[in-house]
C-alpha cells in the first residue's frame, strides 16, 4: 500500500500515506511556489515539514457491511472479503493481494502483499464519538529499503450506512501525526543538466533536465520521471506504463525552505507543503 492521505505525498517527500488507502507515486516529491532564489540551492538534504501540509482531495470512502470490505476511492476502487485471509486485487501498483481483519466494533486491519511480500499494513479506528479516524501505518513497498512509519487522522463528513462497521462512511484528511524520518526525506544534487535525487526511503533518479523519462531505481511499480526546468525551479512528471500518473513542480523560496506541490492526476488530489534544509 503506497503513498498516501495522502494516500498522497510520496518516497521524496511523505511516502508516508502508504498506511491509507490511495495509491501515490513513488516519488511524488512534489513541486511547489515560484522560488526567488537560484536553482542551485536546491542542493542538499531537505526534511518535509507535517506543520506545513495541505491536502485538496475528495473524501475517503470505505464500506466494511456483510463480511465484505470496499474501498469506493482507491485508484482503481476494489473490493475483498473481510474474513482476514489474503485476496487478489488488481490494478493496484504496489500490492496484488489484500487482507482485512475486523479486530472489533471500531477496529480493522489491512495488509497488502506483492507476490508473497507484505509491502504494507494498517490500523484503522474509530473514535467513541464515530466523528474520528486514527490510521497507524507501516509502509513496506520499497524491498531491501527501511519501513516508514506513521500515523495520520481523518474526520467524518458522511455517515456509515445502516448496519456497516463504524470505519464505514467518507472521511476528509485532518492531521498527519508523525512519519518516520525515511519518509520525510530528499536529498538532490543538481550536476550540470542532470539532477540527482535520492531518499532513506529507497528509491533515486538520475533525470536530465530535458524532459527525458527516466526509471525511478528501487520503486517496484516501475515508475519512471521527466525533470525540467520551469522558471526558478523544477518540475517532475512521474508515468507509469507511459500514462502521467502525478505532476510535481519543487524550488527553493526567499525563505530557505523548499516548496512542493504534488497534483496526482489518477485521483485529482492536490498536496503541498515546505520542508527544510537539513
Amino acid at each position: 500500500m503506497k503513498r498516501t492521505v495522502v494516500a498522497a505525498l510520496a518516497a521524496v517527500s511523505i511516502i508516508a500515506l502508504s498506511g491509507c488507502n490511495k495509491q501515490p507515486a513513488a516519488s511524488e516529491n512534489a513541486g511547489t511556489e515560484t522560488a526567488t532564489t537560484a536553482t542551485g540551492d536546491i542542493n542538499g538534504t531537505w526534511v518535509a515539514d507535517l506543520a506545513t501540509v495541505q491536502i485538496e482531495t475528495r473524501p475517503d470512502e470505505i464500506l466494511v457491511q456483510n463480511g465484505q470490505y470496499e474501498c469506493k476511492t482507491c485508484t482503481p476502487p476494489y473490493k475483498v472479503a473481510a474474513d482476514g485471509a489474503f485476496h487478489p486485487v488488481s490494478g493496484q501498483p504496489y500490492f496484488d493481494s489484500a487482507s482485512i481483519k475486523v479486530v472489533d466494533d471500531k477496529t480493522i486491519q489491512r495488509t497488502g502483499k506483492k507476490g508473497d511480500r507484505v509491502t504494507g499494513e494498517s490500523t484503522t479506528s474509530v473514535s467513541p464519538d464515530g466523528n474520528t479516524l486514527t490510521i497507524n501505518f507501516t509502509d513496506t513497498s520499497i524491498p531491501n529499503a527501511p519501513a516508514v512509519k506513521g500515523s495520520y487522522t481523518e474526520t467524518r463528513v458522511g455517515p456509515a450506512p445502516a448496519g456497516a462497521h463504524a470505519v464505514s462512511g467518507q472521511w476528509k484528511p485532518a492531521k498527519i501525526d508523525n512519519v518516520s524520518a525515511e519518509g520525510l526525506t530528499t536529498t538532490y544534487a543538481l550536476d550540470g543538466d542532470t539532477l540527482h535525487m535520492t531518499s532513506p526511503s529507497g528509491v533515486s533518479f538520475d533525470a536530465k533536465l530535458d524532459g527525458t523519462d527516466t526509471p525511478i531505481k528501487g520503486d517496484p511499480a516501475n515508475t519512471t520521471a521527466s525533470v525540467k526546468r520551469v522558471g526558478d525551479g523544477f518540475e517532475e512528471t512521474d508515468k507509469r506504463d507511459g500514462k502521467v500518473i502525478g505532476v510535481a513542480t519543487f524550488s527553493v523560496g526567499a525563505d530557505g525552505k523548499l516548496h512542493a506541490v504534488y497534483e496526482n492526476k489518477l485521483d485529482g488530489s492536490k498536496t503541498s507543503y515546505s520542508a527544510n534544509k537539513q
